[in-house]
């Protein structure tokens, strides 16, 4: 039991490091002027392409370490009921919300950490991050086999 949750928690962590390392990384490569539309925090069509591509993979990472570990399919599922359940709790503010606050025009000077904060995507962008992360565990965990 116990091994089954450690599994699900380094999956889960594996895909936190995975994902942070990998946006920051293509923020950093793209620019403020390639993830964002110019003059506003609206993230460009590219931005959505790569991070849906960067999610996917650090799907897959979370529920191959989660398998390798687990050796259990009931762990995988875990990671993957997880990963979609957080996914759209986090969701719900996105989808309620008129406006989150972030300043309506953005200069060409943006953080990394500013434009986390400030990023805007479409709504169902929030919702489809978490089914696809699902899949990814599921499909990274049958990488393992």
């Amino acid at each position: 039991m116990l091994k089954n949750i450690g599994a699900v928690v380094a999956g889960y962590i594996v895909m936190f490091v995975l994902v942070f390392v990998t946006f920051s990384a293509a923020y950093l490569a793209m620019g403020a002027e390639g993830a964002f539309k110019t003059g506003s925090y609206e993230v460009t069509a590219l931005w959505l392409a790569v991070s849906f591509v960067l999610s996917f993979i650090a799907a897959l990472g979370g529920g191959f370490v989660c398998a390798a570990i687990a050796k259990n399919p009931k762990a995988t599922l875990a990671l993957a009921g997880l990963v979609l359940v957080l996914g759209l709790l986090l969701a719900i503010p996105v989808l309620t919300s008129q406006d989150n606050g972030a300043p309506q025009i953005r200069d060409s000077s943006v953080g990394n950490l500013q434009a986390m904060q400030y990023a805007k995507q479409p709504a169902w962008v929030a919702v489809l991050n978490p089914i696809l992360g699902a899949v990814g565990v599921m499909l990274g965990a049958r990488l393992k086999k």
